[in-house]
Order: C-alpha cells, then structure tokens, then sequence
C-alpha cells in the first residue's frame, strides 16, 4: 500500500508531504483547491506522463517521491530481482523528477529505470480510475479488456498464450507477406540483377583497383613526356635538314676545315682544338640521349588501356552512386539477393506451410480463449447484476454481447483473440437491451464503473485503488449507496478517494482537507489530514455547500460520521 508521497513544486503545491494509512481516505475541499494535483502526481510515481506543465511556475524542476510497503508482494518481489534492486523486503521507494529542459528522471530505490519499467512495476502497486475512464467504459472496443481483468490466473494465462501465439504468427506473416510480393516481381528482378551481374562479372573490379591504375596512368604519361622531350632534343642533334645533314655533321665538318686551316694560321689552331673537342662531346651526348630514349618506358598502348579501365570503373561509379570498393561488396550482396530469388519459390512453399500451422495454432488458442471468455462473461454478468443492485440499479439488466464476424473474409489474427464484445443493458425493466455507450446516464457510467472495479478487486494483486471524483453524475440515496459500496472495497485494499459528496466522506476512516492559500503574491495549496473536529466541520461544508456553514449542517454531519462508525463497528 501507499505509506506516503512527498510532492514538491508540482503546480500550486510548493512541497507537501501526505501519510496515508489503511482502509478508506478520501480527499476533500473546494473546487479549483487543487485535490487533482495529488491525483497527478501519483500518476507522475506510477510512470505516467511527465508534463511540463505540471511544473510550478518560476520552478526548474518538479518531483513526486512515494513509499509503498510491499511486505508480501511476490510480483513486486521479481521486478526487484530482475531489475537488481536492493530493498528490505518491505519498503520500495519511487522518485521522478521532470524538468523545464524536458529531463525525465525515475529511480526505485535510487536506481534509475526507464519510464517503461516504472509503468510495469506501477501496475502492481496501484490502480487508478480517473474521470477518463468513464469514456473508456463508453468505448465497446475497451469492453473485452474490462472483462479480461476480471478472470481468475488460468484465464490469464490463456491470454498470455494468445499474445505469444500472435506474434509468432504476425512474425510469419509480415515475413510471408513480404516473400510473396518478392515473388510477384521475381522473373524482373532476377532479369535485371543478371544485367548487372554480367557487366559487373565483366568488369572484374579489383579492390583498391583504382588507386593503382591512377599510379600506372601518373607513371605512363611522365615517361611519355619525357621520352618526347628527348627525342626532341635528339632531332636538334640527328635530324636532317633540306641538304641532307645534320646538326652533328655540320660541327664535324665545321671541326674539319678548321683543322686544314690550322696549319696556316697559329690563332685557328686553338679554335680547331675546341670545335673538336665540342663535336665530340656532343656526340657522347646525343649518344646518351638516344640510349636513354630507349631505355625510357613510353608505352601509349598501355597507357590507352589504363585510361579505358578508368574510364569504365567511372561509369560504374556514376551507374550505380558509389566507389569501386563499394560496387563490389554491392556486387556480393547483388550475388546473395540473386541467389535468393532463385530459392525463392521453395522458401515461399515452406513459408506457407509454417503460416498454416501457426494460424491454425493461434485459431485453435483463440477458440480455448473465447470459451474461456464465454464463461467468465456469464459470471461476470451475474455478478455485475449483483453489484448494480447493490448500487441502486436492481431493475438493470447487464448482458455481454458476443459480435459475430459479420465479413465474408476470415477474421485476421489479433494480440486479444478474435473476440469482439460490447456491454448492454437495460436499466428500465421492459424496455430490450441496448449498448451501453449509447443509453447510460453520467451516474450510470460511475455506477457501472464502480461495479467493475469491485469485480477487478477480488482477482488482482493491486493493494491500492485511487478513485478520482468516482461520484460524477451521483446524489441522494445513491451517494450512500456508492458510500458503503466503497467502504466495502477498502475491507481488503487501500482506497484513496478524491469526492465532493459528503456521504462519502462520512464513510472514510480517514480525510484530508486540500485547500489553497495566497501569501506574498503567490497561490500555495496545502493538504492536512483532519481531525475528528476537523472532519465534522468539513462535511458540513459539504453539505452546506454555497450557504456557509450551518448549525443545522455541523449537527447532521456529526450524526452522518458517528452512524458511519457505528456501522464499522458491527
């Protein structure tokens, strides 16, 4: 159960601690007090959804801590050990924080756990039934979930089995959907994949193939510049002109006739000798650089092909959007894919056979299932009757409709079985059953929704119930009924009641006042657990109402909280 919840800087409550106890408590005071706020933060502890707007205005953050005692709680027991979480056995703390820079913070017992796993724990400690869930009572497609709380641990297990078999079958069945369109576009997709698997095959791209021809290409055009430079300067010494000759020869004969007239002129001699010398260090010269032009590895015919590799892997990499590196492991997976296309029509065959089996696996689960239903829907029924008479409503009949599948197509597979229910009642006698969203007043739907409950009471394992204004659309005698129909449910568990109907609040063992207060420009709501004083002068308000408080008020709240005690007492 809920021992007590500390709530600090969450909307007007800049920090409140609040110790509860066993049996009934409700939550009293004016309208706009702020007794929602409580409500929200202990849907804040129990992981739900962390608004930012609940954070007090001027405040960072805002945070919500509860101590629950879970003395006996096995469920609670196993989340703890396959969370790893340390505790005493009895007492487990829960903390969550929300901040204006949108953090979320929840820990158990100071370890930190997603919001997720809180919300897992949560469904063991506590059950809250707010105003919303009038709508969900009103909604046919919730009706199947209310029946299902109510069945005992086989019927539970039943739908364990069902989900399980679901989503072993919809696994197979995506992926059976999925291999069947594939084969519907096969015999065009293995065309194509043989289209580029073939130019692909042809091409035989290397890795780091690319970087190695630019290397060749960069080595195959320096040797080309060079062996044409050279043979440039080859020409300047080789080649012919008109007459015939050449550079080389002209130097020679020009050596020559300066010899002839050396002889006769001392001043040539000198001359003579150096032209000789130069022709024959030119020759040595363009004798080097002939056999260097033959030596150089000039090859156009290699160099052509290394720019033709080139200039296909670059068409492949434009094709298809990638490097040659990633165009070949693209080509394996290419490989694979085809390959599996040309297995494809016996996986499909071996596919639809697994399909056949989990579905009549599931069919055969949903059939046990709806059975199962069927008959917790008869007692489920009779017990509801039992309830509403209880409430006020004797002359209401409650039936659980079974909707038949009203298409010509087989029912697809769901996680809840392949049943559809929808609530009816009749709450005149004489007059035929009707769906209930449809007929059913405000204070039926609390009436109703109070009689679920009670129902689900009796085979969960929550301890603790919040009821958020469970009144709605009730007065009179029926506030008294809906009084002691409470006090009952709290016999075994711990109800926390947020109520405007004194009779309610007569019947609590114990009440808090939440009120609010303005000091120094800022609105602060309070929560005090009230005395016995306090509790009388609190239902006169109540009953009072807009008139103030009476003595008249003040006499018949004191005789609605002693009539209240004395019937605890028998």
């Amino acid at each position: 159960m809920l021992q007590s919840i500390t709530i600090r800087q969450v909307a007007l409550i800049d920090e409140c601690t609040i110790e509860f106890h066993d049996g009934l408590q409700v939550l009293t005071g004016e309208t706009g007090a702020g007794k929602s706020i409580v409500v929200d933060s202990v849907n804040l502890i129990l992981g739900g959804r962390a608004d930012r707007e609940l954070i007090r205005t001027g405040c960072e953050k805002a945070t919500v801590e509860a101590v629950f005692d879970v003395l006996g709680n096995e469920t609670v027991q196993r989340f703890m050990e396959e969370e790893e979480i340390e505790y005493d056995g009895r007492t487990v703390t829960v903390y969550r924080e929300i901040a204006q820079n949108g953090r979320n913070t929840c820990r158990v017992c100071g370890v930190p756990i997603p919001a997720a796993k809180l919300k897992g724990l949560a469904s063991v400690l506590m059950d809250i039934h707010g105003q919303s869930e009038h709508q969900f009572l009103a909604d046919p497609e919730m009706h199947l979930g209310f029946l299902d709380q109510t069945g005992d641990e086989e019927h539970r297990k039943q739908l364990e089995k069902i989900k399980t078999d679901y989503e072993r079958f919809i696994s197979n069945h995506r992926a059976y959907a999925k291999l069947v369109k594939q084969g519907e576009r096969r015999e065009e997709r293995m065309a194509s994949l043989e289209k580029d698997l073939e130019q692909l095959r042809t091409a035989n791209l290397q890795p780091g193939e690319t970087g190695k021809l630019q290397e060749e290409k960069k080595r195959l055009l320096s040797a080309e510049k060079e062996a044409t430079m050279l043979r440039r300067i080859d020409e300047c010494f080789s080649g012919e002109n008109i007459d015939g000759s050449n550079s080389l020869s002209r130097i020679k004969n020009a050596a020559t006739q300066l010899k002839d007239l050396a002889g006769q002129n001392t001043e040539i001699a000198g001359i003579s000798e150096r032209c000789s010398s130069l022709y024959f260090e030119l020759e040595e010269i363009a004798y080097e650089i002939s056999n260097m032009i033959d030596r150089t590895e000039a090859d156009p015919v290699q160099l052509e092909k290394t720019e033709n590799r080139l200039d296909l892997i670059r068409r492949l990499e434009r094709k298809y959007g990638m490097d040659a590196d990633e165009i070949n492991r693209m080509q394996e997976k290419l490989e694979e894919e085809y390959d599996e296309l040309n297995g494809l029509e016996e996986r499909i065959s071996e596919m639809a056979k697994e399909h056949k089996q989990l579905l009549a696996k599931y069919r055969s689960t949903a059939k046990a299932l709806t059975e199962s239903r069927k008959e917790l829907a008869r007692k489920f029924e009779k017990r509801m009757t039992a309830e509403l008479k209880d409430l006020g409503m004797e002359n209401t009949r409650f039936e659980v409709l079974f909707k038949p599948n009203e298409s010509d197509r087989p029912q697809m597979p769901a996680a809840t079985g392949d049943d559809r229910i929808e609530f009816m009642i009749s709450p005149n006698p004489g007059e035929p059953l009707k769906p209930l969203a449809k007929i059913a007043s405000g204070g039926e739907l609390s009436r109703l929704m109070l009689a679920i409950k009670t129902l689900e009471a009796t085979h969960t394992g929550v301890e603790s119930m919040v009821f958020d204004e469970i009144d709605t659309g009730i007065s009179g005698r029926m506030a008294q009924v809906v009084a002691e129909k409470m006090s009952a449910i709290s016999g075994n568990h711990q109800v926390i009641c947020v109520t405007h109907l004194p009779q309610i609040a007569a019947a609590a063992d114990y009440q808090y006042l939440v009120r609010k207060t303005t000091a120094g420009g800022r609105t602060n709501t309070f929560v005090t657990e009230l005395d016995n004083e306090g509790r009388k002068e609190e239902v006169a308000r109540m009953i009072s109402g807009a008139d103030g408080v009476t003595t008249d008020a003040m006499e018949y709240a004191e005789g609605m909280l002693k009539a209240a005690r004395d019937i605890k007492e028998i």
